[in-house]
C-alpha cells in the first residue's frame, strides 16, 4: 500500500505520534517541552523516525535529515542539564526542538504529497508548484513560529 516496505511503515508509524504530540505541545505551551510526558513520547518517536530513515532513505536527503535531525534532537534535550548557561539553555532548547518539527514536517508532506492518492499522487515532479508551495509554507511558519517563541520567551525572562 503506498508504496511502503514493512520497514518504511516501521519508521513511518513510529514516528507518526511526534505529530499530533508536537501540535499539542505548540498549542499548549508555545514550544516543544522535552521535561514533560508529551516531550517524551516527542523525543521517543524522533528518535525512532531519526534513526530508522537510514535503513529506509532511498536520497541522499534523507541521510541529511535524519543526521541533522538527530544532532539536533539530542541537543535540545541534552542542553538544560548543562551547567553555565542560565537563559540560553531554554533559547537553545526551544530553536533546536523547533527546527526537529520542520525536519519531521518537511519529508512528511513531501512523502504525503508523492504517494496519496495511492497509485495516483498529486505530486510527480519534485518541482512541482503544489509541493514547492507547501515546502515553502513550512518555511515561513517556522521563522514565524521560531520569532514568536524567541519573543515569548524574552518576555518570560524580564
Amino acid at each position: 500500500m503506498f508504496g511502503i516496505s514493512p520497514l518504511g511503515w516501521i519508521h513511518t508509524l513510529g514516528s507518526l505520534p511526534a505529530i499530533p504530540v508536537a501540535v499539542y505541545m505548540f498549542a499548549r505551551y508555545g514550544r516543544i517541552v522535552p521535561r514533560s510526558l508529551p516531550g517524551l513520547i516527542y523525543f521517543i518517536a524522533m528518535l525512532i523516525g531519526a534513526v530508522t530513515v537510514f535503513l529506509v532513505a532511498h536520497e541522499p536527503a534523507g541521510y541529511v535529515i535524519g543526521a541533522v535531525t538527530l544532532v539536533l534532537l539530542l541537543a535540545g534535550y541534552g542542553v538544560g542539564h548543562l551547567h553555565g548557561l542560565g537563559r540560553a539553555a531554554r533559547y537553545i532548547e526551544t530553536v533546536c526542538l523547533s527546527l526537529t518539527a520542520f525536519l519531521l514536517m518537511l519529508p512528511t508532506v513531501t512523502e504525503v504529497l508523492r504517494r496519496v492518492p495511492d497509485g495516483h499522487p498529486l505530486v510527480t515532479d519534485l518541482k512541482s508548484p503544489l509541493l514547492l508551495g507547501s515546502q515553502g509554507s513550512l518555511l515561513v511558519i517556522l521563522i514565524i513560529g521560531l520569532t514568536a517563541q524567541i519573543i515569548s520567551l524574552g518576555r518570560q525572562a524580564g
